[in-house]
Formats: structure tokens, sequence, C-alpha cells
């Protein structure tokens, strides 16, 4: 008979039956915390660690995490609604699952008053280097971070993330050989698009400007912050949340998780030491709290360092604060910037109308400045447009601290909401991937439209834009990420023409399929990007070969 050694028997069946009766008892409370709404019946809540190692099952048992994506197309029509619910039989929390924006203002918005919180279980992966204001659940601890890193964010900042933008692209351009070519095969864009975030986050993020050639490396020169940025992004999810035996194991790919993790706290500590050896000393020098640097590592640490700041970061939330920089300065900006190309690559007629904006403002015969960058509008649209279809934030989480009631609509065509009463502590998943594909908002929603940002009466972006995050804890670094990818776009289209590297025998329609999906590691990302670039001939190059 079999047996598990050093167990009896019924004590084994009545584990057994405890357990069951737990779950019974959590799925019925699962019900009554998500009002009865219908949705789906999972073995593992997606976002659990057994939800991110298990692959996608069949429909009825296991969606996979990657489900939000996969089914973008079918779960809201499937229950006729854009708020559904989850409710897990073995492990995980019922939830809502909400693509509405009314429903998902009504949880975010935020405000002293509000009951609706950040669970911090929730944000183990950004809290693992230590507190930052992505990760503080709200309050004055959100109030205090966000006060401390707002003044490094402003004009002066965004000029210098134009400038370093232009040189960085102009280094590209010389140390990779293209200034000479016709023609560019890229297999993955992303070598390039997250090699120029990194370095435009390094310099204008920490005050570092690396030369392309010259890759930055950690404290030991074993492994680039590049790489190392690139495995933690893959890797932090299940870093923090796998049992603490699981980083013990003797794998490979374990051990150069944790040679990654390593080598990206080294950066950060060095970092946070010496700037607060430097700021201290400018200081002290100066007899006043003006500083030479403008990157916004220094602004942040100067604000932190500042007498009027009664409650200052200590360095484990100020390495917290770091690694947010680094990761989405970096990881997001890149996904996105291959994702626009990769749209523009099968969307020649939206490329061409970037192309001509760019021509009519800037022109062949200058460089483009940051006084350019609000006419540059369909630019940024397409940059939008991008990160509408993969939005790299997917999913918002809240948890109510009391009994509460929220509108929701009753259907896919109504308007007309119904009061949905939800007990104290249930949580809501904002869906970001749906809110961005549903049709309330965005007519056409699979088609990529870059017109649909500017053809408007306003020139104000409309708050269904939920790539950035809504409410008061919408994106800080939002228009240092725009300027970088507006500058970059703009000089790569003048010079470049952007065309899809397609396999033998090959469509358009099919590699857009292939390549422009998403999957979600630690955010939600495109996979390899592969371009072709084709130097564009001027008109007065086409007249003298004439």
């Amino acid at each position: 008979m079999f047996s598990i050694p050093f167990v009896k028997p019924w004590a084994l069946a009545v584990g057994v039956v405890l357990y069951t009766l737990t779950r019974a008892y959590k799925v019925v409370r699962g019900r009554k915390e998500v009002g009865y709404v219908q949705g789906i019946r999972t073995l593992f809540e997606p976002f659990t660690f057994l939800g991110a190692v298990l692959p996608s099952l069949w429909w009825p048992l296991y969606p996979g995490v990657n489900f939000q994506w996969e089914r973008r197309k079918s779960l809201y029509k499937q229950f006729n609604r854009d708020t559904v619910s989850i409710v897990p039989y073995l492990a995980g929390s019922a939830r809502l699952w909400t693509a509405n924006l009314d429903v998902a203002k009504q949880v975010v918005a935020g405000g002293a008053s509000s009951c609706w919180i950040k669970p911090r279980e929730y944000s183990r992966a950004l809290l693992f280097w230590g507190m930052n204001l992505a990760g503080a659940e709200g309050g004055e601890l959100w109030r205090r971070h966000r006060r401390i890193m707002g003044p490094a964010f402003n004009n002066k900042t965004y000029a210098l993330v134009w400038n370093e933008t232009l040189r960085v692209y102009k280094d590209m351009m010389v140390h990779e050989g293209w200034e000479s070519k016709t023609s560019v095969d890229i297999p993955i864009v992303q070598t390039y698009t997250f090699k120029l975030a990194l370095f435009i986050i390094a310099s204008c993020g920490f005050g570092l400007p690396f030369d392309w050639s010259e890759p930055p490396t950690g404290e030991d020169d074993q492994m680039t912050i590049q790489e190392a940025l690139r495995v933690v992004s893959e890797t932090n999810f299940m870093y923090t949340m796998a049992p603490s035996f699981v980083l013990s194991l003797p794998l490979k790919k374990v051990k150069y998780a944790k040679q990654a993790h390593d080598a990206l706290d080294a950066f950060m500590r060095h970092q946070v030491a010496v700037r607060k050896v430097e700021i201290r000393r400018e200081i002290a020098e100066n007899g006043s709290e003006e500083i030479s640097r403008d990157d916004v590592f220094s602004r942040l640490v100067l604000a932190n360092e500042s007498e009027a700041e009664k409650l200052p970061l200590d360095d484990q939330e100020m390495i917290g604060s770091t690694f947010v920089l680094l990761f989405a300065g970096h990881e997001t900006t890149g996904h996105t910037l291959a994702a626009t190309l990769g749209f523009l690559a099968v969307h020649p007629e939206e490329q061409d109308i970037a192309y001509d904006q760019i021509m009519d403002v800037v022109g062949h015969d200058r460089d483009p400045t940051f006084e350019d960058y609000s006419a540059l509008y369909k630019v940024l649209a397409a940059f939008y447009e991008a990160l509408r279809f993969i939005p790299a934030g997917s999913v918002m989480i809240r948890q109510t601290t009391a009994d509460t009631v929220l509108k929701v609509p009753k259907d896919l065509d109504s308007e007309e909401a119904e009061d949905l009463v939800i007990p104290n502590g249930s949580i809501v998943s904002v869906d970001m991937v749906g809110i961005q594909y549903n049709p309330r908002y965005f007519p056409d929603p699979f088609a990529y439209k870059p017109s649909r940002w500017y053809e408007q009466e306003t020139t104000e972006i409309p708050d269904v834009f939920t790539a950035f995050s809504i409410g008061p804890r919408a994106c800080i670094g939002r228009k240092f990420a725009q300027v970088e990818a507006v500058c970059w776009l703009a000089l790569l289209l003048r010079d470049w023409k952007v065309e899809p590297l397609l396999r033998p025998g090959e469509t358009h329609e099919e590699w857009r399929e292939r390549v422009l999906s998403a999957q979600l590691v630690m955010t939600l990302t495109v996979g390899p990007v592969p371009l072709r670039f084709v130097r564009r001939v001027t008109k007065v190059e086409s007249v003298i070969s004439s």
C-alpha cells in the first residue's frame, strides 16, 4: 500500500479532508467576494507561483498566465460583459477582472477616503529590492516617495533626454557601421532598442554617459548591466515568488538568475553610496542645494538629502527607487520601441505619415531639437498606438478594506450600471489589455491606427489611454519615455525605411501574427522583432543620381 514515510494514513486522510473543506469554503467565499458574477473557474489563479510555472491547459481547468493576451478577443464576449470573475479551486484568490474604465476609476482613483489599496503581496517583484514609488501601497508612504521623486522629472530633464538620445543615435550609427550601408538586416531589433533605452537611463537617469561601443558592467566586470537587467526582467517574478529552496537548486538557469540579481544589486548599492557622497560634498561647497547634475537619480538624492525633507528615504528605499528607475526606463521603453517599429514595418502607409511629418518639421538639413517635440505628434501617436496594442503594464490590482458597492455595466452593449456589493477584502484586477481592446473606447480595436490619437478635438490624450496607468499613481516617467521615443523614432525614420524581415514565402500578415504577439514576463512584452532598415533617398540625392 502506498504511504508517505512518517505520516500515518489516517493523518494524511484528515489532512486531505481539511484541505478540501478549506478550499471548498474559499470557493464559496470567493463567489461571494466577486458578487456572484460569471467568469473563469480555474484550478490555479494565474498570478501565483503555480500559475506562472505551469503551462496553459484546456479552457475549463487553467487558462495560463498569459490568458489576458491570448483571450483578448474572446474573454468578454464569452460572458457578454466587460467585468467578469476569476475563482480558483485549488490555489489563489478570487477576484473581479474588469476591462471597464468606469469600474477601473472606482478602484484606482485613490484619495484619502478611498477604501481601495494596492496589496503588498502583489508588488513583491517590485518590493524585492526595497520600498519604492511603484510598490508603495498608498497613503502617506506613497505620498512621501512621490514627494521625493517628483522634482527629478522636469523640462530640464526632458531636454537632457532629447539631447542624449540624439547623441546615442549618432554614436550607434558610427559604431555599427551603418553610415555607409544602404540596408541592414536586424534579426532582433530589441538588441538596439534595449541598448538605447539602457544608455538613456544610464545617462539621463544616473549621469553615466556610456559610449555605444562600451557596455556598462557591474562591480565584478563579469556581467553587463544590460544583461543583468534582461535576466532580472525575465526571472524576477519567479525569483521573488518561488519557495526559498528553489533558489538553492544547482540549476544553470537558477545560478545565472542569482548572478544577474547580485550584479544589479551591487550596481545599485554602488550608485547610492557614491552619489550621496557627491551630493553632500557639493552642497557643502556651494552652501546651497544647487547641484551641477541634472540626471534623475542625482535630483532624487538631492531631494532626499534636503534639510526640508523630514522623512528621507533610507538606503534600502533608495535602492528600491533605483531599481524602479532602471527597470521602467529600460525594459518597457525597449520593448515598446521595438513594437512600434514592428507595427510601422507592416503598416507602411502609417510609416509614410510619420515620415512626412518628420520631413515637414525637421527636414534633412538639421537635427531635431527638443522644441520640435510637440510638433512631432504623429510620431508620438505611432508610439502610443503600439503601446495600446501591447501595454507593458498589463494589470492593476486593488483590494478593498471595507464593504463597498461598485457600479458595473450589465452587459457589453449597455451603459446602464447595476450595483455590485463587494465585501471587505475583495480583490479587483483591472485588465489594462482588455481596456485597450474594448470597443467601448476604441472603435476597430484590432486595427493599428495611430490617427486615433490626434484626430480629435482636443490635444489632450484621452483618459482611456491606460498604458501609463491612471489616477494619482500614473507613471511618473511617462514624459521621459515619450521624449526619448519621439526623438529616436524621428531620427531613425528620417534616415531609414523600416521593413519586416520575412521568412521565405512569408506574407506581411503572417509576419505580424508570428512576431507582434505578447507574452507576460515581469511586464507584457513583445517577442523578438526581425526588421530590415533600408536607407532613404532624399529628393536631392534622387535628382543627382538621375
